[in-house]
Parts: C-alpha cells; structure tokens; sequence
C-alpha cells in the first residue's frame, strides 16, 4: 500500500491515521473489512455476480483494495475521495494491486451536485488527514495541525450525490465522510429506495437519532457496530445472517 508515514496524530486520549495504523500493525479496521467482505460475498450468493460497492470516503483505499480483490470476476468497486493527494495514493493503490474492477473518482459526495471548497494541509507534517472535515462547524475534530476553511485555503472539487450518478446496481454503500453521511445518505435517498442496498455509515460525528431516522423511514433495521451503523432492508436475506451473529 501506497501511504504517508507523517499520517498520525497523538493526542491525550490516543494516536490516529490510518498510515500510522498501517505501519504499525500491518492492517487497518481489520474486523471492519472483515465484515464488509463477509456482507459483499453474502449480496453475492442472494442476488448473483455483478455485486457493486461504493466507497465513499475511500481514503487510501484500504477497503476499497480488499473489496477489489476479493470480488474479481464478480463485482466493481467505485471509490471516492476528495482530498487531491490522498486521491493520488488511492490510485496508486488500485493499480499497483491490479484491481481492474475498481474505479476511483476525485471528488465529494453531498446531497446535491456542484463543487465544495476542501481545505488543503500539509501532507510533509503529522496530522491525521483521513479526520478531515470538509465543512467548518463549531467544534471541528483535531487533526493534529491547523486547517484553514478560507478562500485562499481550500480547493474547489466536485460535488457529487449518488442519485445522479444513475447506478444500475447498489449493493453495498459506505460512508466515511467525516460528519457529511446525513447530506450524503439524503443525496442517495432515490438510490437506496431502488436498490436498496447495504448500508455502513459512520456515526461518531453525526447525528444519531437522524441517522436512525433516515434508516427507519426506508423501512431498514439498524445496529451499531463499533463507530458505524449497518443497516439492512428486511427484504435482504443477508439480514438472516446478522440475526444469527
């Protein structure tokens, strides 16, 4: 894998970066990868070959990659990600593990279409850079160095939500967007009504009785899994598997 070394914050109350996490323990979110390979293989065996998932807030490509590589000969992998350099590794990373079945964008997801201002660090300087927030809030997350939200700060890049990309299938989505999953999961409200696809979204900046909400009224059962929710459609047989976990 195609990382930077100088991704690692250390606070009072831990360290981040998923480089950091790599170097160290030679894997990142394993259990949580574990999971998604596990759901993807059971899409599979439910609804056939064609499986695709879509990554969005891909970082490097840690999920992606092994996704990927896991569904050769039976699924695609569309990856997003919307800081520029991060973006570059992500693709280094899809082709140097010959994952001809994954296709990275550079971009953001949101609930509409257009362009978002993304705030640029220094990527030669510790911080833990896939805790990014795209948007400014009153209580932004440390990254370990400052971020700057103003004009002569930030990069303009896409704007993408998931309805208007006209997917013909959607198994499995994943967010990981850093306090965007509300906008991102209003923005692929038609998509998932239509596919109704897997869903794991990340809580821990988000509102979560919204998340909750969105999920109970496209009629899917949830349940927290360590920092995400996964939710299901009762109609998916795959959720007979999380019954019996």
């Amino acid at each position: 894998m195609i990382l930077n070394r100088f991704d690692h914050y250390q606070s009072d109350v831990g360290q981040w970066g998923v480089g950091f996490e790599l170097l160290r323990d030679g894997a990142f979110s394993a259990n949580e990868v574990s999971l998604c390979l596990a759901l993807l293989a059971k899409r599979r065996e439910h609804f056939g070959d064609g499986v695709f998932a879509l990554d969005g807030g891909a970082n490097i490509g840690v999920h992606s990659v092994e996704w990927a590589k896991a569904m050769d000969g039976w699924g695609k992998v569309l990856a997003v990600e919307a800081q520029e350099r991060i973006f570059y590794a992500l693709c280094g990373n899809l082709a140097i593990n010959n994952c001809f079945n994954a296709k990275a964008l550079h971009a953001a997801l949101g609930e509409t279409e257009g362009q978002i201002p993304v705030p640029t660090l220094d990527y030669l300087s510790h911080a833990s850079f896939g805790s990014l927030e795209l948007k400014k809030r009153s209580m932004n997350e440390p990254v370990g160095q400052p971020v700057s939200y103003t004009d002569l700060n930030t990069n303009m890049v896409r704007l993408l939500h998931i309805d208007g990309m006209s997917l013909d299938r959607l198994d499995f989505l994943k967010l990981d967007v850093e306090g965007m999953e509300e906008e991102v999961l209003r923005g692929a409200s038609a998509s998932i009504g239509q596919h109704r696809p897997i869903l794991l979204v990340e809580r821990i900046k988000s509102n979560g009785q919204a998340l909750e909400a969105f999920f109970a009224h496209h009629g899917y059962r949830s349940f927290m899994t360590g920092m995400n929710y996964l939710a299901i459609h009762p109609s998916d047989p795959s959720l007979a598997s999380i019954r019996k976990s």
